[in-house]
């Protein structure tokens, strides 16, 4: 996963120095977020938000890295054997994508995504002590631009990394996945 980041990073750096155009914007939107990984960990969704900004620097014609930061709130809601109650995380998500013109409206994108949790809540308490501090996940979207400023984005995340600081019984541990509908706008 280190050597997806450097060849991410990479690329940036590159795309910097070499862009025929970067453009920088605001996106937000809704959430919808559950655990992944099967045996418990199968819980219902739970509606969320994220938003923050990126940065869009085209590589060729119909070729661009997005490099972003996202605050994203996650989670999912557990029943029983667990109780009836919301695990709620927060993230700062920096995803970079490879974002692919089909035509001047409809993309697609794809691309790794490191995150970094700011808070965990169980049941009204504090719990970031039970989860670990940095989930690792990908990206698979499309987009459609209404004009050159704004569009609007769907996006799934899949976790690759258990998200508990330990292990569950037979349960393991449990992986986000994320279903996200954003409106973005550049300047």
């Amino acid at each position: 996963m280190k050597r997806i980041f450097i060849v991410a990073i990479a690329i940036m750096a590159f795309g910097f120095t070499n862009a025929q155009q970067t453009r920088f914007g605001i996106k937000g939107g809704l959430n919808i977020t559950k655990y992944g990984g099967g045996g418990y960990w199968d819980a219902n969704s739970l509606v969320g938000f994220q938003v923050g900004g990126f940065a869009e620097i085209k590589i060729i014609e119909r070729l661009a890295i997005q490099p972003e930061i996202l605050f994203s709130a996650q989670g999912a809601t557990l029943s029983p054997p667990f109780g009836d109650y919301d695990e709620r995380l927060n993230y700062i998500n920096v995803p970079v994508l490879a974002k692919f013109y089909i035509t001047k409206q409809f993309t697609v994108e794809g691309g790794p995504q490191l995150g970094f949790l700011v808070s965990a809540e169980q049941e009204g308490h504090d719990a970031k002590g039970d989860f670990k501090s940095v989930d690792t996940g990908f990206n698979f979207g499309a987009g459609y631009n209404f004009t050159d400023d704004l569009s609007v984005n769907f996006r799934y995340t899949i976790g690759l990394s258990d998200i508990l600081d330990y292990e569950f019984g037979t349960a393991g541990s449990p992986k986000n996945r994320v279903l996200a509908l954003t409106m973005g706008y550049k300047f």
